[in-house]
Protein backbone atom coordinates (compact mmCIF):
# COMPACT_ATOMS: atom_id res chain seq x y z
CA UNK A 1 0.00 0.00 0.00
CA UNK A 2 2.91 2.01 0.52
CA UNK A 3 3.37 3.10 -3.23
CA UNK A 4 -0.51 4.62 -3.23
CA UNK A 5 -0.37 6.06 -0.08
CA UNK A 6 -0.62 9.60 -1.25
CA UNK A 7 -3.75 9.01 -3.33
CA UNK A 8 -5.24 7.12 -0.75
CA UNK A 9 -4.94 9.63 2.14
CA UNK A 10 -6.28 11.74 -0.71
CA UNK A 11 -9.30 10.10 -1.35
CA UNK A 12 -9.81 7.14 1.68
CA UNK A 13 -11.85 10.12 3.55
CA UNK A 14 -14.36 10.45 1.42
CA UNK A 15 -17.55 10.50 2.56
CA UNK A 16 -19.72 6.74 1.54
CA UNK A 17 -23.38 7.00 1.33
CA UNK A 18 -23.72 3.77 1.32
CA UNK A 19 -25.58 1.27 3.78
CA UNK A 20 -22.80 -0.07 5.88
CA UNK A 21 -23.66 -3.92 5.99
CA UNK A 22 -23.87 -3.78 1.84
CA UNK A 23 -20.30 -2.57 1.08
CA UNK A 24 -18.22 -5.11 -0.24
CA UNK A 25 -15.62 -2.91 -1.83
CA UNK A 26 -13.93 -0.13 0.09
CA UNK A 27 -14.87 3.25 -1.72
CA UNK A 28 -10.68 4.30 -2.29
CA UNK A 29 -9.96 0.92 -4.21
CA UNK A 30 -13.41 1.78 -6.59
CA UNK A 31 -11.90 5.17 -7.34
CA UNK A 32 -8.34 3.84 -7.88
CA UNK A 33 -9.59 1.12 -10.40
CA UNK A 34 -11.44 3.91 -12.48
CA UNK A 35 -8.70 6.34 -12.28
CA UNK A 36 -6.34 3.68 -13.53
CA UNK A 37 -8.40 2.28 -16.10
CA UNK A 38 -9.46 5.58 -17.51
CA UNK A 39 -5.56 6.12 -18.15
CA UNK A 40 -5.50 2.56 -19.65
CA UNK A 41 -8.10 3.42 -22.33
CA UNK A 42 -11.01 2.02 -20.62
CA UNK A 43 -13.82 4.76 -22.10
CA UNK A 44 -16.89 3.29 -19.73
CA UNK A 45 -17.67 1.40 -16.79
CA UNK A 46 -18.29 -2.13 -18.67
CA UNK A 47 -14.73 -1.26 -19.61
CA UNK A 48 -13.40 -0.62 -16.24
CA UNK A 49 -14.60 -3.71 -14.97
CA UNK A 50 -12.88 -5.96 -17.97
CA UNK A 51 -10.04 -4.08 -17.44
CA UNK A 52 -9.79 -4.85 -13.83
CA UNK A 53 -10.50 -8.37 -13.72
CA UNK A 54 -7.96 -8.85 -16.80
CA UNK A 55 -5.27 -6.77 -14.54
CA UNK A 56 -6.70 -8.04 -10.76
CA UNK A 57 -3.21 -9.63 -9.59
CA UNK A 58 -1.61 -6.39 -10.79
CA UNK A 59 -4.51 -4.39 -8.95
CA UNK A 60 -3.57 -6.61 -5.76
CA UNK A 61 0.16 -5.38 -5.28
CA UNK A 62 -1.17 -2.04 -4.91
CA UNK A 63 -5.03 -3.12 -3.21
CA UNK A 64 -6.61 -5.22 -0.56
CA UNK A 65 -9.77 -5.80 -2.96
CA UNK A 66 -11.15 -8.23 -0.13
CA UNK A 67 -13.72 -9.31 -2.27
CA UNK A 68 -12.32 -9.18 -5.44
CA UNK A 69 -13.48 -6.60 -7.92
CA UNK A 70 -16.01 -4.71 -8.14
CA UNK A 71 -19.11 -4.76 -10.97
CA UNK A 72 -19.44 -1.42 -13.42
CA UNK A 73 -22.42 -0.82 -12.11
CA UNK A 74 -20.98 -0.25 -8.10
CA UNK A 75 -18.39 1.43 -9.83
CA UNK A 76 -21.58 3.26 -11.80
CA UNK A 77 -23.31 3.43 -8.69
CA UNK A 78 -20.03 5.04 -7.10
CA UNK A 79 -19.78 7.96 -9.36
CA UNK A 80 -23.56 9.12 -9.24
CA UNK A 81 -23.65 9.86 -5.44
CA UNK A 82 -20.26 10.71 -4.81
CA UNK A 83 -19.86 14.44 -3.45
CA UNK A 84 -18.53 16.20 -6.39
CA UNK A 85 -17.39 19.10 -4.05
CA UNK A 86 -15.49 16.65 -2.58
CA UNK A 87 -13.88 15.05 -5.00
CA UNK A 88 -13.13 18.41 -6.82
CA UNK A 89 -11.10 19.20 -3.78
CA UNK A 90 -9.12 16.36 -3.55
CA UNK A 91 -8.76 16.55 -7.14
CA UNK A 92 -7.39 19.96 -6.79
CA UNK A 93 -5.11 18.76 -3.72
CA UNK A 94 -2.99 16.07 -6.45
CA UNK A 95 -2.75 19.29 -8.78
CA UNK A 96 -1.50 21.10 -6.09
CA UNK A 97 0.99 18.42 -4.77
CA UNK A 98 2.28 17.51 -8.49
CA UNK A 99 2.59 20.54 -10.57
CA UNK A 100 5.43 22.18 -9.09
CA UNK A 101 6.02 23.83 -12.86
CA UNK A 102 3.18 26.18 -11.88
CA UNK A 103 5.70 28.04 -10.14
CA UNK A 104 6.63 29.70 -13.40
CA UNK A 105 4.57 32.80 -14.76
CA UNK A 106 2.92 31.32 -17.66
CA UNK A 107 -1.17 31.39 -18.94
CA UNK A 108 -3.96 30.32 -17.29
CA UNK A 109 -6.76 30.00 -19.90
CA UNK A 110 -10.13 29.82 -18.88
CA UNK A 111 -12.92 28.43 -20.92
CA UNK A 112 -16.01 26.51 -20.86
CA UNK A 113 -17.01 22.95 -22.62
CA UNK A 114 -20.74 21.12 -23.03
CA UNK A 115 -20.56 17.50 -21.59
CA UNK A 116 -23.22 16.54 -24.50
CA UNK A 117 -23.28 12.94 -23.23
CA UNK A 118 -25.73 14.03 -19.84
CA UNK A 119 -28.10 15.39 -21.49
CA UNK A 120 -31.46 14.11 -21.28
CA UNK A 121 -35.04 14.64 -21.92
CA UNK A 122 -35.09 16.38 -18.48
CA UNK A 123 -32.24 18.07 -18.09
CA UNK A 124 -30.04 19.99 -20.01
CA UNK A 125 -26.44 19.12 -20.45
CA UNK A 126 -23.58 19.72 -18.03
CA UNK A 127 -21.74 22.86 -18.82
CA UNK A 128 -17.65 22.55 -17.42
CA UNK A 129 -15.67 25.51 -16.88
CA UNK A 130 -11.64 24.66 -17.11
CA UNK A 131 -8.63 26.51 -15.99
CA UNK A 132 -5.66 25.42 -18.33
CA UNK A 133 -1.98 25.95 -17.22
CA UNK A 134 0.39 27.14 -20.35
CA UNK A 135 3.51 26.20 -18.78
CA UNK A 136 2.78 21.86 -17.55
CA UNK A 137 -0.57 21.90 -20.22
CA UNK A 138 -2.53 20.72 -17.47
CA UNK A 139 -5.99 21.51 -16.07
CA UNK A 140 -6.31 23.40 -12.87
CA UNK A 141 -9.39 23.37 -11.93
CA UNK A 142 -13.17 23.30 -12.69
CA UNK A 143 -16.54 24.79 -11.78
CA UNK A 144 -19.61 23.51 -13.29
CA UNK A 145 -22.87 25.56 -14.52
CA UNK A 146 -26.44 24.32 -16.27
CA UNK A 147 -25.66 26.99 -19.23
CA UNK A 148 -23.05 28.03 -21.35
CA UNK A 149 -24.55 31.70 -20.48
CA UNK A 150 -23.81 31.02 -16.83
CA UNK A 151 -20.20 31.44 -17.39
CA UNK A 152 -20.12 35.09 -15.80
CA UNK A 153 -21.47 33.69 -12.73
CA UNK A 154 -19.11 30.52 -13.04
CA UNK A 155 -15.41 32.30 -13.88
CA UNK A 156 -15.49 34.24 -10.33
CA UNK A 157 -15.89 31.17 -8.62
CA UNK A 158 -13.26 29.12 -10.16
CA UNK A 159 -10.93 32.46 -10.03
CA UNK A 160 -11.31 32.14 -6.48
CA UNK A 161 -9.79 28.47 -6.31
CA UNK A 162 -7.00 29.02 -8.21
CA UNK A 163 -3.45 30.76 -7.71
CA UNK A 164 -2.89 33.73 -10.14
CA UNK A 165 -0.29 35.60 -8.73
CA UNK A 166 2.29 36.44 -11.66
CA UNK A 167 0.01 34.56 -14.06
CA UNK A 168 -1.65 35.73 -17.17
CA UNK A 169 -5.38 34.84 -17.30
CA UNK A 170 -7.13 34.83 -20.50
CA UNK A 171 -11.17 34.32 -20.88
CA UNK A 172 -13.00 34.67 -24.14
CA UNK A 173 -15.37 37.07 -24.45
CA UNK A 174 -18.03 35.12 -21.80
CA UNK A 175 -15.87 36.45 -19.06
CA UNK A 176 -14.99 39.92 -20.32
CA UNK A 177 -16.90 41.74 -17.29
CA UNK A 178 -15.64 44.79 -15.03
CA UNK A 179 -16.29 42.51 -11.75
CA UNK A 180 -14.04 39.41 -13.64
CA UNK A 181 -11.32 42.02 -14.64
CA UNK A 182 -10.99 43.17 -11.02
CA UNK A 183 -10.70 39.96 -9.11
CA UNK A 184 -8.27 38.89 -11.14
CA UNK A 185 -6.25 41.94 -10.84
CA UNK A 186 -6.83 41.99 -7.00
CA UNK A 187 -4.97 38.60 -6.75
CA UNK A 188 -2.03 40.31 -8.42
CA UNK A 189 -2.72 38.44 -11.82
CA UNK A 190 -2.40 40.15 -15.07
CA UNK A 191 -5.50 39.87 -17.69
CA UNK A 192 -6.13 39.68 -21.69
CA UNK A 193 -9.51 39.50 -22.06
CA UNK A 194 -11.29 39.12 -25.78
CA UNK A 195 -13.98 42.09 -26.62
CA UNK A 196 -17.10 40.52 -28.48
CA UNK A 197 -20.90 41.46 -29.20
CA UNK A 198 -21.54 41.77 -25.63
CA UNK A 199 -19.76 44.68 -24.73
CA UNK A 200 -20.49 46.17 -28.21
CA UNK A 201 -19.34 50.24 -27.46
CA UNK A 202 -15.92 48.95 -26.22
CA UNK A 203 -15.47 46.65 -29.21
CA UNK A 204 -16.11 49.32 -32.00
CA UNK A 205 -14.75 52.09 -29.98
CA UNK A 206 -11.54 49.38 -30.34
CA UNK A 207 -11.80 48.59 -34.07
CA UNK A 208 -12.69 52.30 -34.91
CA UNK A 209 -8.80 53.12 -32.91
CA UNK A 210 -7.08 50.68 -34.99
CA UNK A 211 -8.53 51.16 -38.41
CA UNK A 212 -8.04 54.72 -38.22
CA UNK A 213 -4.26 54.77 -36.65
CA UNK A 214 -2.98 51.78 -38.47
CA UNK A 215 -4.56 53.67 -42.36
CA UNK A 216 -2.80 57.29 -40.69
CA UNK A 217 0.98 57.26 -41.29
CA UNK A 218 1.24 60.60 -39.10
CA UNK A 219 -0.52 58.95 -36.50
CA UNK A 220 0.52 60.79 -33.13
CA UNK A 221 -0.19 57.55 -31.07
CA UNK A 222 2.17 54.24 -31.25
CA UNK A 223 1.47 50.92 -32.26
CA UNK A 224 3.38 47.71 -31.51
CA UNK A 225 3.08 45.08 -34.30
CA UNK A 226 4.66 41.48 -35.01
CA UNK A 227 3.59 38.86 -37.93
CA UNK A 228 3.46 35.06 -37.09
CA UNK A 229 3.13 32.63 -40.20
CA UNK A 230 2.68 29.11 -39.43
CA UNK A 231 2.29 25.64 -42.26
CA UNK A 232 0.61 23.01 -40.64
CA UNK A 233 -2.47 20.71 -40.78
CA UNK A 234 -3.37 21.78 -44.62
CA UNK A 235 -3.14 25.31 -44.37
CA UNK A 236 -1.30 28.09 -43.70
CA UNK A 237 -1.79 30.86 -41.21
CA UNK A 238 -0.60 33.94 -40.97
CA UNK A 239 -1.81 36.18 -37.57
CA UNK A 240 -0.49 39.99 -37.17
CA UNK A 241 -0.55 41.55 -33.62
CA UNK A 242 -0.97 44.86 -33.02
CA UNK A 243 -0.95 46.88 -29.37
CA UNK A 244 -1.37 50.28 -28.01
CA UNK A 245 -0.90 51.69 -24.54
CA UNK A 246 -2.79 54.84 -25.94
CA UNK A 247 -5.98 54.70 -24.42
CA UNK A 248 -6.39 57.64 -23.11
CA UNK A 249 -9.23 58.70 -25.14
CA UNK A 250 -11.09 55.01 -24.41
CA UNK A 251 -14.61 56.25 -22.71
CA UNK A 252 -15.25 53.06 -20.00
CA UNK A 253 -11.14 52.35 -19.13
CA UNK A 254 -11.92 53.37 -16.22
CA UNK A 255 -14.77 50.69 -15.42
CA UNK A 256 -11.85 48.05 -16.15
CA UNK A 257 -9.69 47.62 -12.96
CA UNK A 258 -6.05 47.44 -14.01
CA UNK A 259 -6.72 48.46 -17.52
CA UNK A 260 -3.41 49.60 -20.07
CA UNK A 261 -3.63 48.27 -23.47
CA UNK A 262 -5.57 47.25 -25.89
CA UNK A 263 -4.73 44.43 -28.79
CA UNK A 264 -5.92 43.40 -32.39
CA UNK A 265 -5.27 40.19 -33.58
CA UNK A 266 -5.58 39.96 -37.44
CA UNK A 267 -5.42 36.30 -38.66
CA UNK A 268 -5.17 35.17 -42.61
CA UNK A 269 -5.59 31.71 -43.38
CA UNK A 270 -5.37 29.93 -46.71
CA UNK A 271 -6.54 26.14 -47.17
CA UNK A 272 -3.89 24.52 -49.17
CA UNK A 273 -6.32 21.90 -50.31
CA UNK A 274 -8.61 24.37 -52.25
CA UNK A 275 -7.37 27.95 -51.94
CA UNK A 276 -9.68 28.70 -49.54
CA UNK A 277 -9.04 32.09 -47.84
CA UNK A 278 -10.48 32.88 -44.34
CA UNK A 279 -9.76 36.27 -42.28
CA UNK A 280 -10.84 37.24 -39.02
CA UNK A 281 -9.97 40.12 -36.40
CA UNK A 282 -10.22 39.60 -33.04
CA UNK A 283 -9.98 42.58 -30.34
CA UNK A 284 -8.40 42.46 -26.56
CA UNK A 285 -7.94 44.66 -23.53
CA UNK A 286 -5.20 44.03 -21.08
CA UNK A 287 -3.84 44.85 -17.90
CA UNK A 288 -0.63 44.40 -19.28
CA UNK A 289 1.85 47.25 -20.92
CA UNK A 290 1.97 47.33 -24.73
CA UNK A 291 4.41 44.52 -24.92
CA UNK A 292 3.38 43.38 -28.26
CA UNK A 293 5.54 39.90 -28.06
CA UNK A 294 4.14 39.04 -24.37
CA UNK A 295 0.50 39.73 -25.57
CA UNK A 296 0.38 37.45 -28.65
CA UNK A 297 2.03 34.51 -26.21
CA UNK A 298 -1.06 35.04 -23.96
CA UNK A 299 -3.61 34.80 -27.06
CA UNK A 300 -1.47 31.93 -28.79
CA UNK A 301 -1.50 29.59 -25.55
CA UNK A 302 -5.23 30.62 -24.88
CA UNK A 303 -5.80 28.28 -27.86
CA UNK A 304 -4.10 25.20 -25.22
CA UNK A 305 -7.58 25.04 -23.15
CA UNK A 306 -9.51 24.45 -27.00
CA UNK A 307 -7.03 21.97 -27.74
CA UNK A 308 -7.24 20.20 -24.31
CA UNK A 309 -11.36 20.25 -24.93
CA UNK A 310 -10.32 18.69 -28.43
CA UNK A 311 -8.42 15.88 -26.31
CA UNK A 312 -11.31 15.15 -24.42
CA UNK A 313 -13.31 14.46 -27.08
CA UNK A 314 -11.43 12.65 -29.16
CA UNK A 315 -8.77 10.79 -26.70
CA UNK A 316 -11.00 10.30 -23.89
CA UNK A 317 -14.63 10.67 -25.80
CA UNK A 318 -16.14 12.67 -23.40
CA UNK A 319 -19.46 13.60 -25.57
CA UNK A 320 -20.15 10.30 -26.45
CA UNK A 321 -20.10 9.16 -22.79
CA UNK A 322 -23.33 8.73 -21.40
CA UNK A 323 -23.36 9.78 -17.56
CA UNK A 324 -26.91 10.98 -16.56
CA UNK A 325 -27.70 9.52 -13.11
CA UNK A 326 -27.08 11.69 -10.23
CA UNK A 327 -23.43 13.49 -10.25
CA UNK A 328 -21.84 10.98 -12.27
CA UNK A 329 -21.79 13.70 -14.79
CA UNK A 330 -20.03 16.14 -11.89
CA UNK A 331 -17.63 13.11 -11.37
CA UNK A 332 -16.56 12.07 -14.72
CA UNK A 333 -15.63 15.22 -15.91
CA UNK A 334 -13.00 15.50 -12.91
CA UNK A 335 -12.08 11.90 -13.82
CA UNK A 336 -11.59 12.56 -17.14
CA UNK A 337 -9.48 15.86 -16.21
CA UNK A 338 -7.86 14.12 -13.31
CA UNK A 339 -6.41 11.38 -15.54
CA UNK A 340 -6.01 13.59 -18.26
CA UNK A 341 -3.38 15.81 -16.05
CA UNK A 342 -1.67 12.71 -14.60
CA UNK A 343 -0.82 11.49 -18.49
CA UNK A 344 0.78 15.14 -19.19
CA UNK A 345 2.73 15.25 -16.03
CA UNK A 346 4.11 11.70 -16.82
CA UNK A 347 6.88 11.03 -18.75
CA UNK A 348 6.74 10.35 -22.24
CA UNK A 349 8.59 10.05 -25.43
CA UNK A 350 8.84 13.02 -27.88
CA UNK A 351 5.51 13.93 -29.79
CA UNK A 352 3.39 11.03 -28.44
CA UNK A 353 0.25 12.39 -28.23
CA UNK A 354 -2.08 10.89 -25.24
CA UNK A 355 -3.92 8.49 -27.19
CA UNK A 356 -1.05 6.65 -27.69
CA UNK A 357 0.24 6.80 -23.97
CA UNK A 358 -3.35 5.42 -23.12
CA UNK A 359 -2.81 2.21 -25.49
CA UNK A 360 0.53 1.63 -23.41
CA UNK A 361 -0.92 1.53 -20.01
CA UNK A 362 -3.63 -0.98 -21.56
CA UNK A 363 -0.66 -3.52 -22.58
CA UNK A 364 2.05 -2.30 -20.31
CA UNK A 365 2.06 -3.35 -16.24
CA UNK A 366 6.00 -1.75 -16.09
CA UNK A 367 4.40 1.39 -17.61
CA UNK A 368 1.43 1.70 -15.14
CA UNK A 369 3.74 0.78 -12.44
CA UNK A 370 5.98 3.93 -13.55
CA UNK A 371 2.83 5.63 -13.10
CA UNK A 372 1.95 4.68 -9.93
CA UNK A 373 5.01 5.44 -8.81
CA UNK A 374 5.89 8.42 -9.83
CA UNK A 375 2.37 10.03 -9.09
CA UNK A 376 0.53 8.41 -6.94
CA UNK A 377 3.14 8.44 -3.49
Amino acid sequence: MNKVSHFVSLFENLPDQRQEWKIRHKLVDILFIAVVATIADCDDWEEMEWFAQEKEDWFRQYLELPNGIPSHDTIQRVFSWLDPELFRQRFLQWVQGNVSGQAAAGVIAIDGKTMRGSRDRTKKALHVVNAWFSETGMVLGQVFTEEKSNEMTAIPELLEILTVAGHIVTIDAAGTYPAIAEKIVNKHGDYVLAVKGNQPNLMEDIRLFFETEEADEHSEYKLQRITRREKGHGRIETRTYVTSEEIGWLRPRQTWEGLKSIGMVRSHVEELSTGTIREETRYYISSLPAEVSRFAYAVRQHWGVESMHWVLDVTFQEDGRRSRKGDSAKNLSQLLRLTYDILKSADRPKNWPLKRLRKRALVDNRYLDRLVSTLFQ
